[in-house]
Parts: C-alpha cells; structure tokens; sequence
C-alpha cells in the first residue's frame, strides 16, 4: 500500500537547508521513496491559517519504507539539522480511502 508524507516547513535559518536536499533526496531515492512536491507555491483554501514556506509530497511504497528513512543513521544529522533550523509537521498518510 502506498504512502505519503506531507509535510509543511518554514525555515528559521537557511544555513542547513543545501546539504539537507542533497542528502534528503538521496536517501529518500534509497528507500523507494520519490519526491511529488517540494514548493513554495502553495495556497491554502479552507479552515483555520496554517502558515507554512514550503510544502512537500513524498510518495512511499510502504510505511515501512517511510519509517526506515526516518530512522536510517544516515538521515539523522540532516533530521536533526531541519529541526533545529525549521519549523515542521509531519503526517504519514496511507493512501486509501476510508469512507468507499
């Protein structure tokens, strides 16, 4: 069953920000993973403000496949780097549908 990340992230600093997409991108590749979206170009359109610079789709092939790359020792400074430079949420989203 695919999955998807979706995150929303305004950095606070810049200064991790070309290493981490180098890095990101390549262990993202490594776990079956494949960027859909990683843009600044983004409105939101209902409910309450849920301010954000930029919004990024990740398709996974697996949750286990998303949980790997979140605990692979490789991703962690990067991790640790967009945490402490960054203001991020997370979802992990089965892609189905509950209501059919």
């Amino acid at each position: 069953m695919t999955w998807y990340s979706v995150l929303a992230v305004t950095p606070t600093s810049e200064d991790w920000i070309p290493e981490y997409i180098g890095t990101a991108t390549s262990l993202v590749e490594r776990h079956g993973g494949r960027y859909l979206a990683r843009t600044i170009s983004h409105q939101q359109i209902e409910g309450d403000a849920n301010e954000a610079a930029m919004r990024v789709i990740i398709e996974w092939p697996s949750k286990e496949a998303a949980l790997a790359f979140m605990k692979d020792p490789a991703y962690a400074s990067s991790l640790e780097a967009r945490t402490a430079g960054s203001t991020s949420d997370h979802f992990l989203i089965e892609g189905k549908d509950d209501t059919a």
